[in-house]
């Protein structure tokens, strides 16, 4: 009977110890999730990826190429930027536009196309801001961006620095989404999706830089500020 009982002790302890051993195993994966991996937090995150939107992903604002994509991603305007594939399409007024539900990675020097918006009650975004939910008078240095880079409102209230091709430079506000995904209905003013590599910046920003409005898109490079 010895035997016996040893057996059985010796299974109870090996149940026991499975028992506390699996959450604990459990709790490591969850904290150290990669690229498209469920997160709560930036510490849920493996390596020197962050949370957005509860997926962990590339940091846009070190430029990290972890997970070899863009970021998670309005007046519209220009083509679509490289490094990240549209999501579908929307037609308007007879007219088909690609949506982009990402945008190209944010680097020390990214390339975009700078707009210019009317962000005044009235103007040309139709409804007021999405970061704060008011109109701003066009003599801020403020500045929409497209869905990608918006980042679902993590650059709220952060400056940019934009660069033109002149070589001036300027710092401006994150107040507003360029909406990459959506548009041609009243609350977008029927304007069309943005492309996914816009800056729309106000008045101020385009005279900052020495920038005539009526030219309505040039070339430009930004980076946060």
């Amino acid at each position: 009977m010895a035997p016996f009982k040893s057996s059985l002790a010796f299974l109870l302890i090996f149940h026991i110890v499975v028992v506390v051993v699996v959450p604990d195993h459990n709790h490591l994966v969850s904290a150290i999730s990669s690229c498209g991996g469920s997160c709560r937090n930036l510490n849920d995150c493996a390596r020197q990826l962050i949370c957005i939107n509860g997926k962990c992903n590339d940091d846009p604002d070190v430029g990290t190429h972890i997970c070899g994509g863009g970021s998670p991603p309005s007046g519209g305007g220009g083509g679509g930027g490289s490094g990240c594939g549209q999501s579908g399409m929307l037609t308007c007024s007879g007219k088909t536009y690609p949506t982009y539900t990402c945008s190209p990675q944010v680097t020390s020097s990214t390339r975009a196309k700078l707009t210019n918006n009317n962000f005044e009650e009235g103007g040309d975004g139709g409804g007021p801001s999405e970061c704060d939910g008011k109109y701003h008078f066009n003599t801020e240095r403020i500045v929409a961006l497209s869905t990608g880079w918006y980042a679902g409102g993590s650059r709220c209230g952060r400056m940019i620095r934009i660069t033109a091709q002149n070589g001036k430079s300027t710092t401006a506000k994150v107040v507003d989404e360029c909406d990459s995904r959506n548009g041609c209905d009243k609350e977008h003013d029927y304007q069309p999706p943005c492309a996914n590599n816009i800056v729309d910046g106000s008045n101020a920003v385009w005279n900052d830089l020495g920038l005539n409005t009526d030219i309505g898109v040039v070339d430009e490079t930004w980076t946060m500020a």
